[in-house]
């Protein structure tokens, strides 16, 4: 095996490249901004004005399309396999902050997710939501246009409401989940290898 001239980022094996990291495009001027030690697994894309913080980390099949909007990941955020993230134009940025965590198959549009926000696989949230510092949204759940799960709280349901507090040993499995995701992606970034 030996690194492909044609594909830097891959590895070429018996004459064909194999690529070890996701697909990072421009569109026409918007540029993604890739910060130090951000993992792009193979398969994911991350199109136009996309800026992705330290120690993130992109998984398997992921799509984030900043065409009409940008879209912001901070800091140690993982957002897990098969998610969709977008924008619309005018507010309808998406936003991210740091040590977030959303879980695999989830579609996040045009909405504001705070610092240690998690969110369940499955979850959708629409334009103009906001989750604040360590809310949390439920596995599967809907969160509709312009509804805010504060701090501390866990909705849950189609059209998600409202479910109870979270407890504080929740809260610190928040902060652990990012953690755990941050390490698990420094792993991939360093000894995924393409195996023939």
């Amino acid at each position: 095996m030996r690194i492909s001239k044609s594909d830097p980022q891959g590895l070429s094996v018996d004459g064909s490249a194999i690529s070890l990291s996701g697909k990072v495009l421009a569109l026409g001027a918007s540029h993604p901004k890739i910060g130090d030690a951000v993992w792009i697994a193979p398969g994911a894309v991350v199109i136009g004005d996309v800026t992705i913080g330290e120690g993130s980390s992109i998984w398997f099949n992921c799509v984030l399309r900043g065409d009409t909007n940008s879209i912001s990941i901070g800091r140690n955020t993982n957002i897990q396999d098969g998610t969709i993230i977008h924008v619309d134009p005018g507010p309808m940025s998406t936003i991210i902050g740091d040590f977030a965590t959303i879980g695999h198959g989830s579609i996040v549009h045009g909405c504001t997710l705070m610092d240690r926000a998690f969110v369940g696989m499955g979850a959708i949230i629409l334009n103009g939501a906001t989750i604040e510092s360590e809310g949390m949204l439920a596995a599967g759940a809907v969160l509709t246009s312009g509804k805010r799960i504060r701090a501390g709280e866990l909705w849950a349901g189609a059209p998600a409401k409202f479910f109870r507090s979270l407890r504080p040993d929740e809260l610190i499995e928040i902060q652990k989940n990012a953690d755990h995701y941050a390490g698990n992606g420094a792993i991939f970034r360093k000894r995924l290898a393409a195996y023939a």
